[in-house]
């Protein structure tokens, strides 16, 4: 295997860059996009139980499903592959995010109102920071999940490790195919160690000591 990689390291290095690529820019996406529905569900009651039901029912598509419904609409490639990742990717942040925000206590929110906060200062400056953890152990969930689903992306030629793995299964039998499929498996799982590291740090500098777990 090491031979492999070896032979292939430039190849290898350029498929583990745009695994994380379109993993992190999915996320990143679907954070912002979580947060904005989570404010509006947590400003509308009632729209509570549909959040959760949306986010239980989405997690419940196959993956491959969800690919072979793409392509006819944006076609096979990087668009599909993002909206998929995307799409799971929004589902655990934004039910988490309506956790956090309606977890902060009201009286903290009422008392930012007496200080003359308006709406969104309140949100900016009370309710999203002390929302922050739960939140960001969403996207910790989420950014786990979305290494694996861009792999299963290459399905539709989508970038990253997940070429090799089907590569891989492919040529199952023949020369170097089992090498091929372990490489993009560790590479993929390696990834996504790294990737949850970075972000258990970005909680430590972002999070308050004073909210701190």
């Amino acid at each position: 295997m090491w031979e492999f990689i070896d032979e292939r390291k430039a190849q290898i290095a350029f498929s583990a860059y745009q695994h994380v690529s379109l993993v992190l820019q999915a996320v990143l996406v679907a954070t912002v996009i979580a947060v904005v529905l989570a404010v509006v569900v947590t400003r509308f009651r009632p729209l509570e139980p549909v959040a959760n039901a949306v986010s239980a029912m989405g997690l419940t598509i196959p993956s491959f499903a969800l690919l072979g419904l793409l392509v006819p609409l944006v076609g096979i490639g990087v668009a599909s592959a993002f909206v998929a990742v995307t799409f799971y990717a929004t589902l655990p942040i934004l039910r988490n995010a309506v956790v956090g925000l309606q977890g902060v206590d009201a009286r903290l929110v009422e008392s930012a109102h007496g200080m003359g906060m308006n709406t969104l200062a309140t949100l900016t400056r009370v309710r999203l920071p002390l929302a922050w953890p739960v939140i960001l152990a969403g996207i910790r969930v989420s950014t786990q999940m979305s290494m694996g689903i861009a792999a299963i992306a290459a399905y539709v030629l989508g970038p990253g490790l997940g070429q090799l793995i089907y590569t891989g299964l492919a040529q199952i039998g023949g020369a170097n195919a089992l090498n091929s499929a372990l490489v993009g498996t560790l590479g993929v799982v390696i990834l996504a160690l790294a990737i949850d590291a970075l972000l258990l740090l970005l909680g430590r500098l972002t999070i308050s000591k004073g909210i701190r777990a």
